[in-house]
């Protein structure tokens, strides 16, 4: 008898995390690293959030409570819910986890059959493929392409649709390219889910906050009012309010799913961290002023990065709409040598010749399910993200 199930050899680690960790790891070793994959703000958590975590510890507010999110969350979330996205919810519709991750795994293990299979538009963030392959369902990539700024066509998704999906997995902005659908671009994609009503739609709008330039958030529920019943809406706290350490997610969808959904989390981890839980009330109803204020530093450090690769020979690097990533392309590069004799075969090939000779960590896009790229994560320092990228023009300066 095998120790290991049959179903985790159908998944991989996450790279991010891999890379991340190897970074940390040379760093502990005395050498100079910058680490550009963690999918992290370098903000501290906002003192009212952190008063308000304090507080709770202070008044005993320490024990378990319900299983998905105490009464008081669950109103911020339906009150958020409203004031951003004019979606109405009630709190039976409302469920926390322990982060947006636990919330997509809980809905996917509490709908997939053997045979159903779920939409993912590629790049995807990291987790999405391995998350329907332990939930027992089939992940069907379809590719969003860099000559359509990495958003998936209307065409492309009635492509993908077959009788045995179930699931449609929307991100917008996206993780890891930060492309972010416009109203008529979503309208588009919508017009084709309201010809196929088997279909669900899970959208992660983990990265709504983060949103630069005329660019204008909008989530498919709100742009097509009929797909209401068949979308569960996923956000949370830990990207817009620094707040990832916490592990606080939500969604909002048809309670008959949300009950489902609470069922599976009563079997696994119970309710989330009761501590962070209050903290995530002060984040949706108190102050939103900072989230302005991040953003605009992390415009300045996108237009940085961006601006520093496009002067590189070989790599194209697309201006995102939001979140806090670029994905540039190597194809320009693909089939150099470095001057240690390592030929750039592929985007994997890239990034660690790159992490080896220069000291800079990004991901590479075969993680992401679209090559050949790499992911830079630009929630770091000004000072971090310019030697890093004039790095990066010095070792693909002595490509040859």
């Amino acid at each position: 008898m095998e120790l290991l199930s049959k179903t985790l050899a159908r998944v991989k680690p996450s790279p991010t995390i891999a890379v991340t960790q190897k970074a940390a790891e040379l760093k502990a070793a005395g050498k100079d690293v910058i680490g550009l994959g963690a999918g992290e703000p370098d903000f501290d958590t906002p003192q009212n959030i952190k008063d308000a975590g304090i507080a709770a510890i202070t008044a005993g507010k320490t024990k378990y409570t319900a299983v998905d999110g105490i009464p008081e969350l669950k109103q911020a979330i339906c009150a958020k819910f409203k004031r951003d996205n004019g979606l109405d919810y009630t709190p039976a519709q409302v469920s926390v986890g322990t982060g947006g991750k636990q919330i997509l795994y809980n809905a996917l293990m509490a709908t997939m059959n053997p045979g159903e299979e779920v939409v993912i538009p590629a790049p995807y963030w990291v987790s999405y493929p391995d998350m329907v392959l332990l939930a027992g369902g089939t992940p069907v990539i379809a590719p969003a392409t860099l000559e359509n700024d990495f958003k998936l066509t209307p065409e492309a998704l009635e492509e993908a649709i077959t009788p045995n999906t179930k699931w449609f997995i929307f991100n917008s902005p996206s993780n890891p390219t930060g492309a972010g659908y416009s109203w008529d671009e979503l309208k588009a994609l919508t017009d084709v889910l309201m010809r196929h009503p088997h279909v669900w739609v899970m959208t992660d709008d983990m990265y709504e906050h983060l949103a630069y330039d005329d660019f204008k958030f909008c989530t498919p529920a709100q742009v097509e009012p009929a797909l209401y019943d068949r979308t569960l809406t996923v956000n949370g706290v830990s990207k817009a309010y620094a707040m990832t350490g916490w592990r606080i997610g939500y969604a909002a969808g048809p309670e008959k799913l949300i009950g489902a959904m609470r069922k599976v989390q009563s079997q696994s981890t119970s309710n989330p961290c009761t501590v962070s839980q209050w903290a995530a009330v002060e984040a949706l109803n108190g102050t939103q002023d900072y989230i302005a204020e991040n953003n605009k530093m992390f415009t300045r450090r996108r237009n940085l990065v961006v601006d520093m690769l496009s002067e590189i020979d070989g790599i194209v690097c697309p201006k995102p709409e939001g979140a806090f990533y670029v994905y540039p392309s190597i194809a320009g590069l693909i089939g150099k040598t470095t001057p240690s004799g390592v030929t750039i075969t592929d985007d994997e090939v890239f990034a660690t010749a790159l992490l080896e000779d220069t000291g800079v960590a990004v991901v590479f896009g075969a993680a992401f399910g679209l090559s050949p790229n790499f992911r830079i994560s630009y929630a770091t320092s000004d000072e971090a993200l310019k030697e890093a990228c004039t790095r990066l023009q010095q070792f693909c300066a002595a490509l040859s």
